[in-house]
């Protein structure tokens, strides 16, 4: 990967993953304009690497990401070395069609712009002390942005009500609305981490990155423009390497060989 020099971020390579560290701890990891565009220069990084797998997102200290920082929201110029590539719609757009799984590791509240990267994230585990919520209303404010991503996945009503009243909510009830794939204790959140990259790792990475693509295209079309697309990715992946190698495993009863073609 392309060695960086980050400000707001630390980045670390173990394969098979890329973990990905929001590093703003003194300011409880709050997302900002020089953040948000090296988030997207660090998954570019690790998109376009083939020896990666997946990204694991977190954030230093007790919290995953405690929301926009609001000091940063005047517009002014963001003190970030790197080119600029985009703001918070293109960062939340990147993740929602990611080639790789990305998986949020919340370690901690996740609130506003915080709960936004949870919500467009592949997968998302977090500790069972997490709150997760939108108090943007609280300062006169909303979730403008985070909303199309929120309501992919939570009911119209219950979204309605945690945005209108600026609630914060605990991880139990954030899986059952569907913002989480499983809640843990905080001592077993690595080990669940681990455990679903070394899962995430054991698949083809053809199938997975054909099929993100593909879901993300169905995701705004119509039923009946979804189907005959979706016939074409079918035909497509079928004439994959590793769709060959896969069903001649199958067919051999042995573990299969996959080569990324």
């Amino acid at each position: 990967m392309t060695p960086r020099s980050w400000s707001t971020l630390m980045v670390e390579t173990a394969l098979p993953a890329v973990t990905i560290t929001l590093h703003r701890p003194e300011r409880r990891n709050a997302i900002g304009p020089a953040m948000v565009n090296e988030l997207l220069h660090a998954f570019d990084d690790a998109f376009a690497d083939p020896e990666v797998r997946c990204v694991v997102l977190t954030g230093a200290g007790p919290t995953f990401c405690a929301g926009g920082d609001f000091a940063q929201m005047s517009g002014g110029e963001s003190a970030d070395s790197l080119p600029l590539r985009g703001d918070y719609a293109d960062l939340l757009r990147m993740m929602m069609r990611a080639p790789k799984p990305v998986v949020a590791k919340v370690n901690g509240h996740a609130l506003g712009g915080g709960l936004g990267l949870v919500a467009a994230s592949t997968f998302a585990v977090a500790s069972e002390d997490a709150k997760l919520g939108t108090p943007e209303v609280d300062v006169g404010l909303f979730p403008m942005m985070i909303m199309a991503v929120l309501a992919r996945l939570v009911p119209r009503r219950r979204l309605l009500e945690m945005m209108l009243l600026g609630q914060r909510v605990g991880a139990g009830e954030a899986a059952a609305m569907g913002l989480l794939n499983r809640v843990v204790a905080s001592s077993e959140l690595d080990v669940a981490v681990d455990e679903l990259v070394a899962a995430i790792a054991s698949k083809s990475p053809t199938a997975i990155r054909m099929g993100l693509e593909a879901f993300a295209d169905q995701d705004d079309l119509a039923l009946g423009d979804a189907l005959p697309m979706l016939r074409d990715r079918l035909a497509a992946i079928l004439a994959t390497e590793d769709a060959a190698e896969g069903l001649a495993a199958f067919m051999q009863k042995r573990p299969p060989r996959w080569t990324g073609r």
